[in-house]
């Protein structure tokens, strides 16, 4: 028991028996015999062996323990898990984002040309003769034309996007 006990807990503070051996003072010889149970350590070196294995000497020689590799894989397999989690969170918060985002777009795209219709109505009424007038219509009339042509085309895509980010 001692001999299996003080391997399994040295390899699972990631010790080699070379490093026990120094931590202990004994050659490495020494701790290879006692891990294959051909001699025992004596009292003293027992308290120094759970010292360093940071281990109660009772856990030492006590029953027979068993490498933890299944409760080392459910520690991964629960950290992995959290962390898909927090992934999945944050794709939604994105995709959340984005289907606001769209959804204000639109709604930008609209008043905008309401904003135009009104003003169409009205520049009739535009002093052309004033220079500051005239630069300002030709402005807006600039603008009016790009936004005319290429806001439906955005309006579209976004309200596509709209559709495609709304929860299911």
């Amino acid at each position: 028991m001692l001999n299996e006990n003080m391997k399994v807990i040295r390899k699972s503070k990631g010790l080699s028996q070379q490093e026990l051996a120094i931590k202990l003072n004994v050659v490495r010889q020494t701790v290879s015999k006692w891990e294959q149970g051909l001699s025992v350590p004596d009292s003293d070196m027992l308290i120094s062996i759970s010292e360093v294995l940071e281990t109660p000497v009772s856990t030492l020689l006590g029953e027979k323990l068993i490498e933890s590799e299944a409760d080392d894989l459910k520690a991964i397999s629960a950290k992995l898990e959290v962390i898909n989690l927090q992934l999945a969170q944050r794709k939604n918060t994105g995709k959340r984002i984005l289907h606001w985002t769209l959804i204000s777009l639109c709604v930008v795209i609209t008043a905008i040309f309401a904003i135009l219709f009104a003003l169409e109505r009205t520049f009739g009424e535009w002093d052309s003769g004033n220079l500051e007038t005239a630069v300002l219509g030709v402005a807006f009339h600039s603008f009016a034309w790009l936004f005319v042509r290429v806001a439906p085309i955005i309006f579209i895509g976004a309200v596509i996007g709209i559709f495609m980010t709304r929860k299911k």
